[in-house]
């Protein structure tokens, strides 16, 4: 099978925060990547710092920063779902299922990378994580592509183990910070403070910028 990355996610910044890396070292090896981005975080609660933005015009920003974050991540097919922010948790699971699967069959990816369902924290996280493992639980197990979970929830090392895929992204901090940057409406006050801790050497702040971890789905029919 020819390489292909699909990046299965339900709000603009969340491939920079969760998979800037991992794309970017894939972008460097000439792997296509392919980014399904559910909605435009229309709905998200910062409007800048200092503030730029209103609920009005943050759909136009986001799509925006989203294309921005894109261009620095090297993502040349990026499709935009058009769902809307926040409201995943409602949506038929079918019908997102469906949505999945049409991507799935049009570029039969070898890796596909999402939300862990049940450990995204927030309710878009896990419904979106969990409508493409739906998709992709309709296909054999012998044909699935192999699927990263991104987990975030404080009780993931207890109910799902370490992780077991840990990629070193040193080598591409700068485009994972220059990603980050492009979604400006909802980083720029918290990159202030990654910079300044990165200049004091912070463990924390510092492993955004070594490491990405993932957890394999482990499928269970």
């Amino acid at each position: 099978m020819n390489e292909h990355i699909l990046i299965a996610l339900p709000h603009p910044d969340d491939e920079s925060f969760g998979a800037a890396g991992l794309i970017a070292l894939s972008r460097q090896k000439g792997i296509p990547v392919t980014y399904a981005c559910g909605t435009l975080g229309e709905m998200g609660r910062n409007m800048g710092s200092p503030l730029f933005a209103n609920r009005e015009t943050l759909p136009s920003i986001r799509k925006r920063e989203l294309e921005d974050a894109c261009e620095a991540l090297d993502i040349q097919d990026l499709r935009m779902l058009g769902l809307r922010d926040k409201t995943l948790e409602f949506e038929d699971e079918e019908h997102l299922a469906n949505i999945i699967e049409k991507i799935v069959n049009d570029i039969n990816p070898s890796l596909v990378v999402t939300f862990y369902p049940g450990y995204g924290v927030h309710p878009d996280h896990d419904a979106f994580g969990a409508a493409v493992i739906r998709a992709l639980k309709r296909k054999p197990i012998s044909e699935r592509p192999v699927t990263y979970g991104i987990a975030i929830s404080s009780n993931r090392i207890e109910e799902i183990g370490e992780p077991d895929v840990g990629i070193n992204i040193i080598s591409v901090a700068d485009v994972k910070l220059k990603a980050l940057k492009a979604h400006r409406s909802q980083t720029e006050g918290m990159l202030k403070q990654m910079e300044e801790g990165l200049l004091k050497n912070n463990p924390m702040m510092m492993e955004w910028f070594e490491k990405e971890y993932f957890w394999t789905y482990k499928w269970s029919d």
